[in-house]
């Protein structure tokens, strides 16, 4: 039906006749002639009707936005004064000898060009028209090319693309699995995976050496800015590899990513232990543009009469960091409210700070209600931390976990209220991650998921499992984790003491389980691997503020799809086939709702 897109046309056309079909972007009348923009996935030409052309003219003239039109016609230069260079259609433009409607169109909810006024949820709501702007056309044409990248790279390194199961059985990784009711199997349940974790440890069993996928997962969770329920990864699997190899490998393919596609050379990766960047910067995804770091001050804190400080200091899960903010000291009372409220969302019980405003005059040249307290430390304080005139210095005193969280945040929000980036990208990788985490009651919990290598043997493991560090590792850029991985499990012994560890007796193992331990069995090959988050990866590409906007056709936040309604109810005869029966408290709350 074409020849052309409208994006492609340029002066090395010019006299030529070209036929394109899309959307009218824009329609003008000036004095009988009609300009018709025309829209489609490349790009957008201009056209001019002369009503010496009686029926193109007739149907130019009754077409309206969003209009789908074939046009044929003869591209020409532009008239001299109105071209334009910042279009890369703006040279030329097509002298128009047919029009033909091919459909009609009712007034869109909100004009192509005018989108930053419009609410997401307007846009989420008719996501087809949203599509069509050039802006996620052109998000999503990306997404295509980091895609089609990621596969030729790992095909070149020898990875065979296999698919594996979406319908599979619940597996504890860390968030609530969607469950999927069977219709041939009264009262039992498949679960959506919430990755292929299992299945790319078992083809590394059957011997298939390097495998990746591109695959779909799901997690019933809460929701942020960069989650959503259903996601994709890409998953990558070796044998015979130790941590090195497969750091080597993704740091090579993310490198050539950015090179062919944006055409950035990214910096060199650091590699950073995971204790080292909760101590310099309370997170295990330290952005590393912002030169703000965390300094511990639990020493001097011990000695001050200030018991919310003194506590802290004391206690063996406590932490007291200061945060200096050079040329801080210029924040308004009520900016420093803001971060006080700001960093509650996190746990923290308030903000103290202090302002440097003349260090020479001592404890006149400071600021601050506390400050009174630790008149025996402060000069100290103000060494460790490398005071200037013009600074402020925040404080997080409380359980480690709260201040790391707090603070850490802190530290992401100044960096980009203030403006406080020294670079573009800043890769690194986190290592020696710690085997498990402990709850408020001391049950452990492993960090990553249960199949991860613990750097140690089995009898150590044992002994001293709080301070047992894993073979893992975290690709982090720009303060977001691109991706997670580690050396996988492949003996039974280790993979059986990581349970009992966990309190899954032998039982409850061989029943959640028993596959992949009966497999190991089998000759299992040492293997590790890695996988990156797809949509977060394509979000930092495209500078999008949310994976939403990287997505075709994402959920809301509260894991809901406004354009199809979904999830919605179903009937009670495909209830009944799948043996569920709704409570009607349930049901109740869900209609007050």
């Amino acid at each position: 039906m074409r020849s052309h897109y409208c994006g492609q046309l340029n002066e090395t056309l010019v006299d030529q006749t070209v036929t394109v079909c899309g959307w009218v972007h824009r329609r003008r009348d000036h004095g009988g002639v009609i300009f018709l923009d025309m829209r489609d996935r490349d790009g957008v030409a201009q056209f001019v009707v002369d009503p010496d052309t009686a029926e193109a003219f007739a149907n130019a003239d009754r077409a309206r936005s969003e209009y789908v039109l074939r046009i044929s016609g003869r591209v020409r230069p532009r008239p001299e004064g109105t071209q334009n260079p910042n279009m890369p259609t703006g040279m030329i433009e097509v002298l128009a000898k047919s029009v033909e409607v091919l459909n009609t169109a009712v007034t869109p909810p909100f004009q192509l060009d005018e989108h930053g006024k419009v609410g997401e949820e307007v846009r989420l709501k008719h996501r087809y028209i949203d599509l069509r702007r050039p802006d996620m056309i052109d998000k999503l044409r990306l997404r295509s090319r980091i895609s089609h990248t990621v596969r030729a790279f790992l095909e070149n390194q020898g990875f065979l693309d296999i698919e594996t199961p979406v319908l599979t059985r619940a597996t504890p990784e860390g968030a609530r699995d969607y469950l999927v009711p069977s219709r041939t199997h009264a009262g039992s349940f498949f679960a959506l995976p919430q990755s292929p974790q299992l299945f790319k440890q078992l083809l590394m069993v059957a011997g298939f050496d390097r495998y990746y996928q591109i695959a779909k997962c799901f997690r019933d969770e809460d929701l942020r800015a960069d989650r959503q329920p259903e996601f994709t990864q890409i998953d990558i699997e070796a044998s015979f590899v130790e941590e090195n190899d497969i750091m080597d490998i993704t740091e090579s393919m993310i490198r050539q990513l950015f090179q062919e596609v944006l055409d950035v050379g990214l910096p060199a990766f650091p590699r950073m232990t995971w204790q080292e960047a909760m101590d310099r910067f309370g997170s295990d995804k330290p952005d590393l543009r912002i030169p703000l770091e965390l300094t511990d001050v639990d020493d001097l804190m011990k000695q001050v009469d200030f018991k919310v400080f003194s506590g802290p200091a004391s206690a063996d899960d406590g932490r007291v960091a200061a945060l200096k903010v050079p040329g801080g000291a210029s924040l308004s009372r009520k900016e420093i409210d803001e971060y006080t409220k700001f960093v509650g969302i996190y746990g923290a019980k308030g903000l103290a700070w202090i302002k440097v405003n003349e260090r020479a005059k001592g404890l006149e040249g400071l600021q601050s209600p506390i400050v009174k307290f630790m008149e025996n430390v402060v000069e100290e304080l103000l060494d460790r931390v490398d005071a200037k005139d013009g600074d402020i210095i925040f404080f997080g005193a409380d359980k480690a976990r709260i201040v790391n969280e707090a603070i850490g945040a802190l530290r992401v929000k100044l960096g980009a209220d203030l403006d406080l980036y020294t670079q573009a990208w800043a890769p690194l990788w986190v290592v020696d991650f710690p085997m498990f985490e402990a709850d408020d009651n001391g049950r452990l919990s492993p960090l990553h998921h249960p199949f991860t290598a613990p750097a140690c043997s089995p009898e150590a493991l044992k002994a001293d499992p709080a301070n047992a560090l894993s073979r893992a590792y975290d690709m982090v850029l720009n303060g977001t984790e691109l991706g997670g991985g580690s050396i996988r499990i492949h003996d039974q012994t280790m993979q059986s003491t990581v349970f009992d560890i966990l309190g899954i007796g032998e039982e409850e193992a061989q029943e959640k389980f028993g596959f992949l331990l009966d497999a190991l069995q089998y000759g299992a090959p040492p293997h590790g691997g890695l996988a990156f988050g797809l949509d977060r990866l394509v979000m930092l590409m495209a500078g999008a503020k949310t994976i939403r906007e990287v997505i075709a056709f994402p959920k809301t936040q509260s894991a809901a799809c406004l354009m199809t309604d979904a999830p919605g109810e179903v009937s009670a005869e495909q209830l009944k086939d799948l043996n569920i029966r709704l409570r009607q408290k349930a049901k109740a709350e869900s209609t007050a709702e």
